[in-house]
């Protein structure tokens, strides 16, 4: 590999709550990271994992990928459906929604969940959603596109912010050389199978922040290797979180969070929650 790299500046292999690993949460890596703000990976046995339940969120957007498996979801603004290997949720929260969503009965399922602090043009807007079976998410090379472009393949999630997210698969000593847009300065890579190499650091099952800059990043994959990987121009604003919001002032945040109470009253009226 070339001499020069672009060095980690931090690596964490998270918090385990069973079958969940929180890596990134708003108040550790989230503000290295930012618009990144929750990255979860999770890895559920059949019969071993039930349904979230019913719970809110304002200011940010969920962004679930499919690696095996099938997960169930449903949501206030009337989504609701089955998403299956290699399949893509995009939930835009906005000034408030409502959501539930879990392993398929008997089955099991493995991926990650990212959320995305909107910007402040979206964090009170309506809520929206998107759900792409796998062979509506274009590839690149060894690259999904799960939000933004890459190369020639450009995703049908197109946030306002400008943001990349990609789910890679590597064979075995595979070499790949993720380049970042122009004005990318954050970038991170968190892997679910196998390992990665960049530079003379192995990656295993955490999540690592690489110095903040617009260089080249080099991978190569010890074993069959399947990662996701984020760049992004960095959120320019402070992070004001609630218990299943994160906006960019208080203001935002208790408008937010007066609408979930909203939607979660009509909810209990009428008993789904």
């Amino acid at each position: 590999m070339n001499q020069a790299h672009r060095k980690i500046v931090y690596r964490t292999a998270g918090r385990s709550h069973g079958a969940i690993t929180r890596l990134v949460s708003p108040g550790d890596v989230g503000q290295m990271i930012k618009p990144f703000v929750f990255l979860d990976h999770f890895k559920m046995e059949a019969g071993r994992g039930g349904k979230m339940g019913m719970h809110p969120h304002s200011g940010i957007a969920t962004v679930t990928v499919i690696f095996d498996g099938a997960v169930a979801y449903s949501e206030t603004t009337g989504s609701e459906g089955v998403l299956r290997t290699g399949g893509v949720e995009w939930m835009a929260a906005g000034n408030g929604v409502w959501h539930d969503g879990g392993p398929v009965e008997g089955q099991g399922v493995h991926g990650f969940q990212l959320w995305l602090a909107l910007p402040a043009e979206d964090e009170n807007g309506p809520s929206h959603s998107q759900y792409l079976p796998a062979e509506q998410v274009p590839s690149a090379g060894p690259a999904r596109v799960i939000i933004g472009a890459y190369g020639d393949a450009v995703s049908p999630i197109q946030p306002r912010a400008s943001i990349n997210y990609l789910h890679v698969k590597l064979a075995d000593g595979e070499r790949w050389t993720y380049t970042p847009p122009a004005g990318h300065d954050v970038a991170w890579v968190s892997v679910g199978n196998g390992a990665l190499r960049t530079g003379s650091t192995v990656i295993g099952r955490e999540v690592v922040v690489f110095e903040e800059g617009q260089a080249a990043i080099e991978f190569v994959a010890q074993g069959a290797t399947e990662f996701v990987l984020g760049s992004a121009v960095k959120h320019p604003y402070d992070l004001v979180t609630g218990y299943y919001s994160v906006h960019t002032s208080a203001a935002a945040l208790v408008q937010g969070e007066t609408e979930i109470q909203r939607i979660g009253q009509q909810l209990r009226g009428a008993g789904i929650i």
